[in-house]
């Protein structure tokens, strides 16, 4: 036997693969990075701690640079092992934009974990390993390096989640959204296999392939297990249970993070698989997001008008964005409507993700002083900090919607993509989002009327001494807010880039 083998052995030609480093070159520096932050987390003193913060920011900027050198590059998309992976300008953009969310949280966070004694070096290890798992997203062409690239961003939010362990409320958002979530990914898992049962394939374009004209029973139930996963991942209703409760029980920092990144993933993720692997299933998709697009946004309007207390009010809020980021994509597979919807999707993550970070640093910033996330705390804001009051006026008029602030062309940019369908159902749909886009004013200007015209509940007109770190993520969240709005065609661009013609390399 051993000397079979031997011949067997000698017999094969044996080669190294053909990998691109440069286009794995932010995936490697990333994992470089986890392990040099975890490795000095464990051998340096308490009292050094803060610098985990500064090291892991330098991390992810330094993951930025093969992002750009690969982005100056004009030539074809790399694609690697096969085409499972896909490095393009689509996946470029949303590594860019995973990147920088998590510069901003961690900016968002450093003065919340050393207040509060937290331990640092192991959150932002684990902050690290869900951007690169966000990363990963980006690039995955296939089930299972979707799956995986999934788990790795959730993971460790999970934990993050309950990173106040000596709180009811943070363990109670944990254990929600851990068995929800594991729920979700079995949902989806299994909607996989049968999608793999059937195809014989987990190559994105291979399955689109295999699907042919006409799906059958299994190939329907598999797609509609597929989305009906990845709408949980995006808080869509009615898989949305869980963002409530979780985003108010978490730290603040890692709120603002499940809410914009974790939700910007779980998109780009369905947008691959809408876009590559499922345009044969249309009619399967198509009305089930029709119909979770609109539940979304309507329910999460209606809830987060009842809401008194800010975060949950931002939790219901980001639900309802999730229903106009959903819109678009209810018509991905129309001829007509198909480019633009993806041109929507991926602008309305770029505009969201700075208004909705802005906001939660404003929050953050008053309730270091008030304690509370009562809406009712922020009564006087304008006469104590000024400053915060005029940054939290920007992030909520962009969130309804007004000019010319970045928000008004991330829903004008949506309602053109449902419009271009030309079909009734989209004319219903554009409908409905417009009149959700009154009811959600009114409550970002309820909060509005409290910070400018509400005295302060407790008299207390101290001013607010707001942190640097906090200082500059406001910085980069409100010079993204005004000129996204101003300057369109900033993120436009992007847009354009993610044309399936060209960025999908599929």
């Amino acid at each position: 036997m051993i000397g079979l083998l031997t011949s067997m052995l000698a017999q094969t030609e044996w080669s190294a693969p053909d990998i691109d480093w440069h286009a794995l070159a932010p995936e490697l520096i990333l994992i470089i990075g986890i392990n040099i932050v975890l490795f000095l987390d464990l051998n340096i003193s308490e009292s050094k701690k803060w610098a985990m913060a500064s090291l892991s920011g330098l991390v992810l900027l330094a993951a930025f640079i093969p992002i750009v050198t690969l982005a100056v590059d004009d030539g074809p998309a790399r694609e690697l092992f096969g085409g499972l992976y896909v490095v393009d300008n689509y996946a470029l953009v949303l590594k860019a934009f995973f990147l920088l969310v998590g510069y901003v949280v961690i900016l968002l966070s450093q003065n919340e974990l050393e207040d509060g004694g937290y331990y640092q070096g192991e959150f932002y290890v684990l902050l690290l390993c869900s951007v690169s798992g966000m990363v990963m997203m980006a690039s995955a062409r296939d089930l299972v390096s979707i799956f995986v690239a999934l788990e790795l961003l959730s993971i460790p939010a999970y934990m993050m989640a309950a990173w106040r362990k000596r709180s009811s409320t943070s363990n109670e958002a944990g254990v929600k959204y851990y068995l929800l979530g594991v729920f979700a990914s079995a949902i989806m898992l299994f909607g996989m296999s049968y999608i793999f049962g059937t195809t014989g394939t987990t190559k994105l374009t291979e399955i689109a392939a295999a699907m042919g004209d006409e799906l059958n029973a299994m190939q329907v139930v598999g797609v509609a297990f597929v989305v009906a996963g990845f709408a949980f991942k995006v808080s869509a209703v009615p898989f949305h249970t869980w963002a409530p409760d979780t985003y108010e029980g978490a730290p603040t920092p890692v709120t603002a993070f499940l809410s914009v990144a974790s939700k910007a993933a779980g998109f780009v993720a369905l947008v691959t698989l809408l876009y590559v692997a499922f345009p044969p299933a249309e009619g399967v998709f198509g009305p089930m997001i029709w119909v979770m697009a609109a539940l979304t946004m309507t329910v999460g309007n209606l809830i987060a008008l009842r809401q008194t207390n800010i975060v949950r009010m931002l939790a219901y809020s980001s639900v309802s964005q999730g229903g106009f980021i959903l819109m678009p994509l209810a018509y991905a597979a129309d001829p007509e409507a198909g480019g633009s919807a993806l041109n929507a999707v991926v602008v309305y993550l770029l505009v969201y993700a700075f208004m909705n970070l802005g906001a939660f640093a404003v929050v953050i910033a008053v309730t270091r002083k008030t304690n509370s996330g009562e809406i009712s705390t922020f009564g006087g804001l304008f006469g104590y900090a000024p400053g915060l009051a005029v940054a939290l006026t920007i992030f909520m008029a962009s969130l309804a919607g007004i000019p010319p602030l970045g928000g008004w062309f991330a829903k004008f940019n949506a309602f053109r993509a449902v419009l271009d369908a030309e079909t009734t159902s989209a004319y219903f749909l554009a409908g409905i989002a417009a009149l959700n886009t009154v009811i959600a004013a009114s409550y970002y200007f309820r909060v509005l009327r409290t910070v400018w015209v509400d005295e302060a509940p407790d008299g207390d007109m101290a001013p607010i001494a707001t942190p640097q770190p906090i200082v500059a993520a406001l910085g980069i969240t409100v010079a993204g807010t005004i000129a996204v709005g101003v300057l369109p065609g900033l993120v436009a661009r992007f847009g354009e880039l993610s044309d399936l013609t060209g960025a999908m390399g599929g």
